[in-house]
């Protein structure tokens, strides 16, 4: 039986009738496999492998990349039915333009075939590893950074089941690969979390010893993994029918992968890859030897004012980012935690200006383009809050200075834990802690301080330092009685 061929998918056979600014850089079968990314997600689609597929048409390199998504079937099937390409159409206020991309090599499911995926690590032609798996997928707690194993991940550590979580298909390929004597790897992670680097190298140690390896294990891999820090930045909102139709209409056929991003894209990576990298300089990428400053620019200047206008927006009935930044004082506000609590709590990169960036942030915000659902941005708020806003407030606090922007931003939180708009419609609380917290709002009896009390005391979430901060805490008391009684718009008319 002969094979029949999808005319109306993107895919190899389809790349002629695309036109020509659409095509990809770099033709998918081309190039071999030299990375693997963990989490196939959009982000990764609109960022690493973009950035990724620039620098190979630019200095070549054996950088295809094998995407392994690790539970959802539906992109892999997607991808694998279009021979691994997929679009992004870039958003800007003036029009948008959609190219396809080739950087990957090929796509695993690591749910149907964990085995697989382990040997894939294991083998030396594959010498980085980024990941994008959102930091919950860590299972580290974001105020300690202690390993948080619950009964999955100990099971991948402790018995010879195939493994079921991201650290467990880590851990094990990097034990297969030591015991093949892979070589030299990179561990690079892509995602939100402060010192990103150093928190995937502590999460490897900890993970090793959770499963008793041997000190010669230990040493080999110690000796050949190394963990570089990265800032990563894209605005990249979840695909919808929308994000798909303006694709098709762009190319012609019809892309079920397709993602959609903001203009702007950086990469910070502190450049440390034993067994090489591709060539991402020549892609726009800032290669450094300290990423931190770079984080803690993104992580509060960025990723904390987002969470900001997504906590006030959603309270405010508002649906997306945009909508948000319509409200009367906010823009004031926000302007206010960059310049008089964000620029002060930390050294930025050289040369950067904090306010000048967070002008910057909210003129990205503000994209027509860009449709970011408040919800989208407010989920996981017990894992994001931490980087993102409460570090911003302990070390203002430990210099002395106040925090009270930041506070509103906890009091807006703790708002929308109640789970309901100021005018009464639902909210949705996506967080892995979401029936622990509302246990505690529960114990908090729903009285401001009641719940501060209640929710401050969860060490998953806040610092010890910045729990016992009684400043701090008549703070958020204060803002969170101030968004009870009198719903977002008149806090922020009122806010001084």
């Amino acid at each position: 039986m002969a094979l029949t061929v999808d005319t109306d998918r993107l895919g190899l056979a389809t790349l002629r009738r695309l036109p020509e600014e659409s095509r990809p850089l770099v033709r998918p079968g081309t190039v071999p496999a030299g990375i693997v990314h963990l989490g196939l997600g959009a982000f990764h689609r609109a960022h690493q492998a973009v950035h990724t597929e620039a620098a190979v048409g630019a200095a070549g390199g054996d950088w295809g990349i094998v995407g392994v998504a690790p539970r959802s079937t539906d992109v892999v099937e997607a991808l694998a039915a279009q021979d691994a390409l997929f679009s992004v159409t870039t958003l800007a206020a003036d029009g948008a333009s959609t190219r396809v991309v080739g950087a990957l090599a090929g796509v695993r499911h690591a749910a149907a075939d964990p085995d697989a995926v382990v040997r894939l690590l294991a083998d030396p032609a594959i010498r980085v590893v980024t990941l994008t798996v959102t930091e919950k997928a860590y299972q580290l707690d974001p105020v300690t950074g202690a390993l948080a194993a619950d009964a999955e991940l100990t099971a991948d550590l402790t018995t010879d089941r195939p493994p079921r979580t991201v650290p467990g298909l880590l851990v094990r390929g990097l034990l297969a690969r030591a015991a093949a004597d892979g070589g030299p790897l990179a561990l690079v992670s892509c995602d939100n979390l402060p010192a990103n680097g150093r928190r995937l190298r502590s999460l490897v140690d900890q993970c090793l010893a959770l499963a008793r390896v041997p000190d010669a294990t230990l040493d080999r891999v110690a000796a050949q993994v190394t963990c570089p820090g990265t800032m990563v930045d894209r605005i990249v909102p979840a695909s919808t029918d929308e994000t798909r139709e303006t694709a098709r209409r762009a190319l012609g056929v019809t892309d079920l992968a397709a993602v959609a991003a903001e203009p702007w894209s950086q990469w910070v990576i502190e450049d440390d890859f034993p067994g090489g990298r591709p060539a991402w300089e020549r892609a726009g990428a800032v290669l450094t030897d300290d990423a931190g400053p770079w984080e803690r620019l993104k992580l509060r200047a960025l990723n904390g004012v987002h969470s900001a206008t997504a906590y006030l927006g959603a309270l405010a009935g508002a649906e997306t980012v945009l909508d948000a930044l319509a409200l009367p004082h906010l823009d004031a506000v926000l302007r206010r935690l960059v310049a008089e609590e964000i620029a002060p709590s930390f050294t930025p990169p050289p040369g950067v200006s904090v306010p000048d960036y967070g002008e910057q942030v909210l003129a990205r915000f503000a994209n027509p383009a860009i449709r970011y659902r408040t919800a989208q941005v407010a989920s996981d708020g017990s894992q994001k809050l931490p980087q993102r806003v409460l570090h911003t407030a302990v070390d203002l606090r430990a210099a002395g200075r106040s925090a009270r922007w930041s506070a509103l931003v906890v009091a807006a939180w703790l708002r929308f834990l109640h789970g309901h708009t100021d005018d009464g419609r639902p909210l949705p609380l996506d967080d892995p802690l979401a029936d622990r917290l509302r246990a505690t709002l529960a114990d908090g009896r729903h009285t401001p301080a009641g719940v501060v009390d209640a929710v401050f005391a969860v060490r998953e979430v806040f610092p010890a330092e910045l729990a016992a901060d009684e400043e701090f805490r008549a703070a958020v008391t204060g803002w969170l009685t101030a968004l009870d009684r009198h719903g977002v718009r008149a806090t922020l008319a009122g806010a001084r």
